[in-house]
């Protein structure tokens, strides 16, 4: 219950005038909901309003651009919000180079600038528990820099997970970024958070986007995510990708400048492990 004592069930029920037969918990934050039409519905509680706020606009955002698929969103009051819930499925090929093209889609339909927010988002974001400022720039190297990279190394760094000694080769990362980044891309509307995790395989053959931490940014950085943590068939994926959207020469090899802003955030929420990976990270780049 929150605050007023409501339950996820007398959410459901108000923010899809529907009445609710039975609702049962999916994990800390989230609880399933049935309706009295046969429907199942999602309850999820965000730790604030603005969180919730922030996921919501980030969902409808990804929505209108007509490609990836995420769920139907019923409703959002304070830091609650009600979407469908999405039967599970097992992930295949087919599905992949699905999901593949419409994230190229989704890239394409493009961003006001790096670091827009979704229209009606708030400009203090998250990217999961992690504070996420939506500060726009006009070149990317020197935005993925300012906004993305040093924010979490800093507060790495007073959160004693990386030593001032250790922060001066991410420092020294950043400063060559314009020399790394490869050709210039246009911004891209973007995910922002798409490891695995955030890909739901439906049981009717088709993936769905969740938990957006969407911003305008570059198109790789949300490959480079897939990349990271692991995806199902991601050759599919990125072969369907570049059917649509074929990616810059030597695409590749730029994936660990991409990962370096999920690893610190990490670091940031869960520790020296992923500190230690994003050092790695950044010092293979600067030995290129």
């Amino acid at each position: 219950m929150d605050d007023r004592g409501e339950s996820p069930g007398a959410v459901a029920a108000r923010l899809t005038g529907r009445t609710t037969t039975d609702e049962g918990p999916l994990s800390g934050a989230l609880t399933e909901v049935a309706l009295d039409d046969g429907r199942s519905v999602m309850v999820k509680r965000a730790d604030s309003p603005e969180e919730a706020r922030a996921e919501v606009a980030g969902l409808r955002w990804l929505a209108e651009a007509g490609t990836v698929r995420v769920p139907t969103l019923h409703g959002q009051d304070g830091p609650w919000l009600v979407t469908d819930l999405i039967e599970r499925g097992r992930p295949n090929r087919e599905a992949a180079l699905a999901l593949g093209r419409a994230l190229a889609g989704l890239h394409l339909a493009g961003a006001p600038a790096f670091g827009s927010a979704p229209p009606g988002g708030p400009r203090e974001a998250y990217i999961g528990r992690a504070p996420m400022r939506n500060a726009e720039g006009a070149e990317w190297p020197e935005w993925y820099a300012e906004h993305r990279v040093l924010p979490y190394l800093r507060r790495a760094v007073d959160g004693g997970t990386i030593t001032v000694a250790e922060a001066e080769v991410i420092e020294r990362f950043c400063a060559r970024l314009p020399g790394l980044a490869g050709p210039a891309e246009p911004p891209a509307r973007l995910h922002g958070d798409l490891w695995n995790g955030n890909v739901l395989w439906g049981a009717d053959g088709h993936a769905r986007l969740i938990d957006p931490a969407a911003h305008g940014g570059h198109r790789e950085t949300d490959l480079a995510m897939l990349h990271l943590f692991g995806c199902p068939h991601l050759d599919e994926v990125l072969r369907g990708y570049e059917q649509v959207a074929p990616l810059a020469e030597g695409w590749s090899d730029r994936t660990g400048l991409h990962q370096l802003f999920p690893l610190l955030v990490h670091a940031v929420l869960f520790g020296r492990g992923y500190a230690e990976q994003a050092l790695s990270t950044a010092k293979a780049a600067l030995e290129r």
